[in-house]
């Protein structure tokens, strides 16, 4: 209470609401890797940059190098041409998967480039281990990726990267690793000895197969060879023969760029198909369920943008076999195409398949929100009296957050009692000793909803009754 010296009408405001809980982002992915370029206005970038759009992307880190083509030509006898381009990708695939994230939903995300992309160049583990350990520097990233991971020669590699993330994950308790398979093999994710270890698989998902899409790779034309053209000519006897033609070994750069082979060339490159691990696309399904439903919704059951196929067809008893795992307990979701219905996420499984309490990503995903956003909001608590008055209030404002979250449809139960509970206060979470030393303890217990894995119909005869 203020202490007044001079007569007069004073006015003081009383606060009668609790402090509230502001629920932090849920889907702001981190992508490591190589960028074309990094800089701003000439400056270079040597931290995590935040980006909002595609354009601003290309802006900031420019786009891809252009890919290697080999090109197989054949002309028959009346002179027409026919065309085979087989792209040699680069290790550095990040612009596409960029590309990706944007169009299956993504907003916000951050890069961390580290390193500028060359020609010819490989995928070093310890740089993007260096950018993974940058990362832990930065409290909003919610999804961590590594987009150029797959092009990291060794298995063992890749996966040990991938531990290394999941560690971070358990360390700070507010982020998810996505997972693609070295390879485009699952088996070699579950290897025992070179693939994800047994610790913290409760913070990953990995999803298979690579996808097939419609985006063009980036090329140009000193880059394009064309390593065989075969000409077929007629003989004075009437047979026909196949000869070199004047256009092999040439670089596109010294065809005729009005004549009919360069256009022929050009749509050939066109119509070759980009083909991607999956995580990057899936972390654009993760910010759109986000954002439509909530991040307690699986991300599943949603057709993928500019996916064209897949590079494998999955069968129901394949992906048995990748849905549980009675050996290392290791889940693995599905990317599946279905008549009429096109190319489905179709698995909302975190590593730890086994494990009943952390099964599923949407629950995990979950706990990690309401654990960040809860510890931001009790910073303000810190020095206060650890009295009953701040109990109460600190109390109350945790369970305002989590009835919104049970009005929204996160939490199960059919009241609040059931959905969730919060505790605080001496002889419940907290002994005197606690008090002594300064310890205030809050218990929260929630139930979280779970995503319907499984629907049985079961059917029956029922006797005529006329």
């Amino acid at each position: 209470m203020p202490t007044y010296f001079s007569p007069g009408v004073y006015v003081e405001e009383i606060p009668k609401f609790p402090p509230s809980v502001a629920q932090v982002e849920t889907a702001i992915p981190a992508f490591i890797g190589y960028t074309e370029r990094a800089d701003r206005a000439g400056a270079p970038i040597t931290e995590a940059t935040r980006v909002t759009s595609l354009l601003e992307y290309e802006r900031l880190f420019g786009r891809t190098l252009p890919e290697n083509v080999n090109v197989d030509l054949t002309e028959d006898v009346g002179g027409n041409l026919a065309a085979v381009a087989t792209v040699v990708p680069s290790r550095y695939p990040m612009y596409y998967h960029l590309q990706m994230y944007f169009a299956n939903g993504g907003g916000p995300c951050y890069i961390v480039s580290v390193g500028l992309m060359t020609a010819g160049g490989t995928v070093d583990k310890a740089k993007l281990t260096a950018g993974l350990d940058d990362l832990r520097r930065y409290d909003e990233p919610t999804l961590i990726l590594f987009p150029d991971g797959t092009g990291l020669n060794k298995p063992e590699d890749l996966y040990g990267l991938y531990n290394l993330a999941l560690a971070q994950c358990n360390e700070l308790k507010d982020r998810f690793v996505l997972m693609d398979c070295h390879g485009d093999d699952p088996a070699r994710l579950r290897d025992a000895n070179k693939g994800i270890g047994a610790n913290n698989l409760k913070y990953g998902a990995a999803y298979h197969p690579f996808l097939k899409t419609t985006l063009t790779y980036f090329t140009a034309d000193a880059t394009v060879t064309i390593v065989n053209h075969r000409k077929s000519q007629l003989k004075a006897d009437g047979t026909t023969e196949v000869v070199d033609g004047p256009l092999k070994g040439k670089k596109l750069t010294d065809v005729d760029s009005k004549g009919a082979a360069y256009s022929l060339v050009k749509q050939a490159i066109a119509d070759a198909s980009v083909v991607l691990p999956p995580s990057p696309t899936i972390a654009g399904v993760y910010a759109a369920t986000d954002a439509a439903r909530g991040v307690w919704k699986a991300p599943a059951n949603v057709s993928l943008t500019l996916v064209s196929g897949l590079t494998q067809t999955l069968s129901n008893t394949e992906q048995d076999g990748l849905n549980v795992d009675a050996t290392g307990g290791k889940s693995i979701n599905a990317i599946r195409a279905f008549t009429g219905r096109g190319i489905l996420v179709w698995g909302a499984r975190t590593l730890a398949g086994n494990d009943n309490e952390w099964r599923y990503v949407p629950v995990r995903r979950l706990f990690n929100m309401v654990e960040e956003s809860t510890k931001k909001a009790s910073a303000q608590f810190v020095f206060e009296p650890n009295d009953a008055n701040t109990w109460t209030r600190l109390r109350a404002m945790i369970e305002n957050f989590l009835f919104n979250l049970w009005r929204q449809g996160a939490l199960a139960g059919g009241k609040p009692e059931h959905a969730y509970y919060v505790a605080c206060g001496l002889g419940t979470t907290m002994t005197a000793q606690d008090i002594l030393e300064g310890n205030l303890v809050v218990e929260i217990g929630m139930a979280a909803v779970r995503p319907a894995e499984f629907i049985i119909l079961r059917f029956s005869h029922k006797m005529q009754e006329s």
